[in-house]
């Protein structure tokens, strides 16, 4: 019979530790790895409790139980402060959703521009209206699923770029009651030879388009000049050509949403319009990633020299004078230098990819004269690779009998990890895999400055806000246009969210806004997205499938929202979702499953549901009245968002004031002792002395002005 001692610790008398070799150790499960001489160090006190020394394998297991105990025993007490702390916390108001969007079959991916909500799924992609969520277009003619879709506002029309299960994007243009198909850009007939749409890109004004494809073990991008303004011609003018009888073929109503009948409201003219054929884009650029650099076959610095035309891709690497022979020293030594950290398996280097972006004209890449073209028409396309250094910039100014050779290259320091252009393309953030930002004011043509995140910090994500104030203790968007001034948060990946700002006069600075977390790893930030409708507020969607608004400017959460309690996110840690820029509204997935054992679509309700700001007592003010009118932003204190010759104005209003006020109080004295008839003429001549220094400042400043134009 067993006997367990008394109390979770037996009162024992050890022996000297010096007497005892090494640290105190659990012993291992094995029987001849037991020390022997455990036994005979162990002396009781009473000699009742002699009943109580368990003999081995019983007194190890003991160890363990009392171990495991004791562990459990603090994370018990760990949540209870936890949960002490939550409640006495004041928790942020939950709203509901405002509407919700009902599906039968399982949405794959969404997106939301102008007044429509495009959701792609089984065999194609269905529009709803944003307002009622009724079902307007839908479109299903594919054999697999939509995986990705990107939609693009043009102005009054709209580009749709959904990609399917098999890699294909197809480009559809959607203008008023039509939906048209453009083409596939990747499908071949040979399905061995298909390749893989990674990711895309539309110019703003839908211009040029460009396509990060993926094939047979090599990546490259392909870009295209859009035919917008043909497209339009033409949908609007239909040619005679077409033929009267073929009928336009309506769209199926059943394909993702549910058969009530007030959904089934559609516009009666609601069609895909596929007897409209129109023009193709046009191919101009294949950009293949940066060959490896490796040693040269020049035998001069001349040959170098002679190779680079223009300057173009200089400061890329490719050309160079270092010899094969010193590459392989470079690499021995390297080699010998970092042995011990090298020895292991390597792993095969993933295929490198790319981020791209379409730049405007500015100070730093010109359209060039010959070109015939709008005003603010891309000219430009900037990508870096993965593990490269350099930002490349390349002309779209060219045909497709051109070599495609970077006019420009911006070397970094370090492998560019992320980076972000702001929806006006007038600011550009690179993030290097150090930690370092560099921020680049493109209309300017000059860096607002480079700043490093904390140490181990590293970008995962980068999220532009529009331009904003705090006035009167609320965030307002300037009415007037803002130069050089920016902000943005930066999400790194230890789930820790930082605010950036930077202006053209202050260096830019770095703010936590939401610390790493340590213990509770439920609240890890998952992801990221800015509410242009409400200024400096943020949605910040946690692992736990919390979806909360945050004020960057006072760094608290205002509200949260949620579906309801039976409509969980499907995939917390990588929600789906969609924020409108053009209403104050955000789209969010939530399933609610009918069987917890389930494997089918049958007993899951598939829904989108439909978040609004202005339904939201808290937030209804606020999108309501988020600009500062540019007379009340002229007399705030923001004297960094003037111009210079309102600053010089005011700084020169103000120094006349102070003189002002300075002899009123030193003459106070004399004019009390005047007779009142001899004040009264210096009364009436007060406001022209008053006048007369104010009007040679003005003049001086004009005179300043005319001069400054002159130079």
């Amino acid at each position: 019979m067993m006997s367990f001692p008394r109390g979770s610790q037996t009162q024992k008398i050890r022996h000297p530790i010096g007497t005892r070799k090494g640290p105190l150790e659990v012993p291992p499960p094995t029987e001849k790895d037991w020390p022997k001489d455990d036994e005979e160090d162990n002396v009781l006190v009473d000699p009742d409790e002699e009943l109580d020394f368990l003999p081995q394998p019983y007194r190890m297991i003991n160890k363990l139980v009392n171990l495991l105990f004791d562990q459990s025993w603090e994370i018990i007490e760990e949540r209870n402060a936890l949960r002490e702390t939550e409640s006495s916390q004041i928790q942020p108001t939950v709203f509901p959703p405002f509407g919700e969007i009902q599906l039968n079959k399982m949405p794959n991916c969404m997106a939301v521009s102008q007044d429509y909500v495009f959701i792609g799924g089984a065999k194609g992609f269905a529009i709803y209206n944003i307002y009622n969520a009724k079902q307007i277009y839908a479109w299903e003619k594919l054999k697999v699923d939509v995986t990705s879709i990107w939609a693009t506002d043009l102005g009054n029309e709209i580009l749709i770029a959904p990609v399917d299960e098999m890699g294909v994007i197809r480009l559809f243009y959607f203008y008023k009651e039509g939906l048209y198909l453009v083409k596939a850009i990747n499908e071949v007939d040979d399905t061995s030879k298909q390749t893989t749409c990674i990711k895309m890109e539309v110019s703003q004004g839908g211009d040029f388009a460009a396509f990060l494809l993926q094939g047979a073990g090599d990546i490259w991008l392909d870009v295209y000049k859009l035919p917008k303004e043909t497209w339009l011609k033409k949908v609007e003018n239909p040619q005679l050509t077409s033929n009267p009888k073929k009928k336009v073929r309506q769209l199926q109503l059943n394909t993702l949403g549910l058969t009530s009948a007030d959904q089934l409201e559609m516009d009666t003219n609601a069609c895909f319009k596929g007897d409209i054929k129109l023009s193709l884009p046009v191919y101009i650029m294949k950009i293949k990633p940066p060959k490896p650099v490796t040693g040269t076959t020049f035998k001069s610095p001349l040959e170098v020299f002679a190779k680079i035309k223009d300057c173009y891709g200089l400061g890329s690497g490719q050309n160079h004078f270092i010899k094969d022979s010193q590459w392989e020293q470079q690499a021995e030594i390297f080699q010998a230098s970092y042995k011990k950290y090298l020895d292991g398996e390597w792993e095969e280097e993933p295929l490198s990819t790319a981020t791209f972006y379409f730049l405007l004209p500015s100070c730093l890449f010109a359209m060039p004269t010959e070109v015939k073209g709008p005003t603010g028409m891309t000219c430009v396309l900037g990508i870096h690779w993965t593990r490269s250094h350099n930002f490349f910039l390349y002309s779209l100014n060219r045909t497709l009998k051109d070599k495609a050779d970077p006019e420009g290259v911006w070397p970094c320091a370090a492998p560019i990890a992320v980076s972000q252009l702001s929806c006006s393309s007038s600011y550009l953030l690179l993030a290097c895999e150090d930690g370092v930002l560099t921020l680049w004011d493109l209309a300017k043509g000059f860096p607002l400055g480079i700043a490093a995140l904390p140490q181990g910090c590293f970008c995962q994500s980068i999220h532009f806000l529009k331009y904003f104030l705090v006035h009167k203790g609320q965030n307002m968007y300037p009415e007037g246009p803002v130069k050089s001034q920016m902000k943005c948060v930066v999400l790194c990946t230890d789930a820790s969210l930082h605010l950036l700002e930077a202006s053209g006069t202050q260096g830019p600075t770095i703010s936590v806004l939401v610390e790493r977390p340590v213990k509770h790893l439920d609240k890890t930030i998952c992801a990221v997205a800015p509410v242009p409708a409400l200024p400096g507020m943020v949605l910040i969607f946690s692992k736990n499938g919390s979806v909360c608004l945050m004020d960057v400017a006072k760094r608290e959460i205002i509200c949260a929202f949620a579906p309801p309690g039976a409509f969980p996110l499907e995939v917390p840690w990588k929600p789906m979702f969609a924020v409108s820029p053009d209403h104050p509204c955000f789209l969010l997935r939530g399933d609610y499953s009918h069987e917890t054992e389930s494997t089918d679509d049958a007993g899951i309700q598939y829904s989108v549901f439909y978040f609004n700001f202005e339904a939201c007592p808290l937030l209804e003010n606020i999108s309501k009245n988020c600009t500062i009118p540019q007379r009340d932003l002229d007399n705030m204190a923001f004297l960094q968002a003037l111009p210079l010759e309102k600053r010089c104005e005011r700084f020169l209003q103000k120094s006349y004031r102070k003189l002002e006020k300075n002899p009123e109080k030193e003459q106070a004295p004399e004019k009390e002792q005047a007779p009142e008839k001899e004040q009264a003429p210096e009364k009436e001549q007060a406001p022209e002395k008053e006048q007369e220094p104010w009007a040679r400042l003005q003049r001086y400043s004009l005179l300043l002005q005319r001069q400054s134009f002159k130079k």
